[in-house]
């Protein structure tokens, strides 16, 4: 096979390969079993495709492909014991496979356009792990390799395979239904979703271990994952604030780190290399979570905070007494700590590092930032401005053994040794 054939297959699979899971899967009620017919689709194309060329609609022909497969297996019975009590359906067991048959075929010829989003609500069911959502997301709904999905996250090989097969095991015998919540079911739901695709950004913007500041890799899925969600389920803001976020967040990654790969600071970003189409997305996602009337949640008040950074042309231009505001009205809705940090740093951008380094002596305490580096970052800022060398020197030392990051612990060595120098 020739290695632009195969990067076609691997593209094809790439864009495809949720769509065809999730129609399978509303089918067989199963994800993994989803998952394996389609693998033996892509499989049948690894095969077909280098000798008969690529088709001229390759989603639909995988598609075609799973299904033939997932008929033949139980005119095969290979799925009819599997599948018996599990599928639901009322029926007799003499006349099981050839009605099963019928239903299926009738069903994968459907257009049912939210597929993907009953799939993301299996895959990031709160009866999972935080990590195995994570890890089952980014599989079906990415179709990363779990070798990618290692990688992005540094962590071995096998134990994310574990995470997968444990994943798929779990909803199948918690008897997870694969569907959309329904009422009060879809906030509480629709929350692991958000903080499932909010984690997979983060960890690619920016990275908690490893030598490099960014996985541009998973901020581009995160991306992804949030415009699929927002296109499906466009009445609730939450959804829209969470691509809001993103969108603007990710239009400063090309101004976050100079040729070396080491980290620039927000204020010292040159702000020309900031992407505006992204922002002009962020800003209109915004303006669409806005316009829906309700009270913000987290990702809205979190988009506007955002937001006043990028319409800021300088830093000077910055409002930094609405950011203030914002994460006031933020920290009072999640009683985050991280959150109180944050708003130190906006109060002392208007009443100086004084009053924010107040701010953030009260949460010394907080158990939830005993490791968290940017605690002690902060406060270095604070007593760096106030002129207390010393004391920033050891809170930039302190910072630099907490993170596991190599880019951010050079650079917060580097502030400790010039600490006072300037």
């Amino acid at each position: 096979m020739s290695s632009e054939t195969h990067r076609a297959i691997q593209a094809v699979w790439s864009m495809e390969s949720a769509r065809v899971i999730a129609g399978l899967a509303r089918i067989v009620r199963d994800v993994g079993l989803a998952e394996e017919l389609a693998q033996d689709a892509l499989v049948a194309a690894l095969e077909q495709w280098p000798q008969q060329g690529i088709p001229n609609n390759p989603a639909a022909w995988l598609t075609a492909a799973a299904k033939h497969r997932a008929i033949n297996g139980l005119r095969r019975g290979r799925m009819q014991e599997r599948k018996h009590g599990e599928l639901g359906y009322e029926l007799e067991a003499e006349h099981e496979p050839e009605r099963l048959i019928s239903q299926l075929e009738a069903a994968m010829d459907d257009d049912v356009g939210d597929d993907r989003l009953r799939l993301i609500f299996t895959a990031c069911h709160p009866v999972l792990s935080t990590e195995a959502r994570v890890a089952l997301t980014l599989r079906l709904l990415g179709g990363l390799t779990i070798d990618e999905i290692a990688r992005a996250f540094l962590v071995a090989e096998p134990t994310i395979a574990q995470r997968i097969v444990r994943a798929k095991r779990t909803l199948a015998e918690k008897h997870v239904a694969y569907e959309v919540p329904r009422g009060e079911e879809l906030s509480a739901r629709l929350a692991s979703v958000l903080e499932v695709v909010y984690l997979i950004f983060n960890e690619g913007y920016s990275a908690s271990a490893g030598d490099d500041c960014m996985r541009p890799a998973l901020v581009e899925e995160a991306l992804r994952l949030g415009r699929v969600l927002a296109g499906l389920a466009p009445e609730e803001p939450e959804v829209h604030g969470l691509v809001a976020l993103m969108e603007l967040n990710a239009s400063r990654s090309a101004a976050r780190t100079n040729a070396a790969g080491e980290p620039i600071l927000l204020l010292a970003q040159d702000r020309g290399r900031w992407d505006q189409i992204l922002i002009r997305r962020g800003l209109d996602a915004l303006a669409r979570a806005e316009a829906l009337g309700r009270e913000p949640g987290p990702y809205v008040l979190q988009a506007g905070i955002t937001a006043c950074h990028a319409r800021a042309r300088t830093p000077e231009e910055t409002d930094w007494q609405r950011i203030a505001s914002l994460y006031a009205e933020l920290g009072a809705l999640t009683k985050s700590p991280v959150v109180e940090l944050n708003r130190a740093v906006a109060v002392s951008m208007t009443e100086g590092p004084a009053a924010g380094l107040a701010l953030a002596d009260a949460l010394l305490s907080e158990p939830a930032l005993r490791h968290y580096h940017l605690l002690p970052s902060a406060r270095a800022e604070f007593l760096e401005k106030l002129g207390r060398f010393a004391e920033a020197r050891s809170e930039f030392e302190r910072a630099a053994l907490m993170t596991q990051n190599a880019r951010q612990r050079e650079r917060l060595l580097q502030r400790a040794r010039s600490c006072g120098s300037s």
